[in-house]
């Protein structure tokens, strides 16, 4: 809980800070707590939709909570991203994610 105040107070001076709302996602998804989880990673997609390392997680949390389809498609965004700013490892590491979901034919 500490941490997760102190991250709070980081946002308010840095509201828009990605690297701060992705931190302060992950903190409610390590507290079980999907829902305020996914608003700050929306938050974060809305602010920076080039933060490459968010797609990995939110599709991750979308499997959570059942919505495959939906996680699916955000690693597949996610890729697309991934490849437009050359970065091998994201990319390779939401592919494999997306495949074990399925193929685009399983979602289409």
């Amino acid at each position: 809980m500490k941490r997760l105040e102190q991250l709070q107070n980081l946002l308010k001076d840095s509201p828009n800070d990605s690297f701060i709302l992705y931190a302060i996602a992950k903190e409610y998804e390590g507290m079980g707590d999907d829902k305020a989880a996914l608003t700050f990673f929306m938050n974060l997609k809305k602010d920076n939709p080039q933060y490459v390392g968010l797609y990995y997680h939110l599709g991750k949390l979308y499997e959570r909570i059942g919505e495959e389809s939906t996680a699916f498609y955000t690693y597949k965004e996610g890729m697309q991203i991934a490849k437009k700013q050359g970065d091998d490892h994201a990319f390779r590491e939401l592919a494999a994610a997306k495949l074990e979901l399925g193929d685009d034919d399983d979602f289409e």
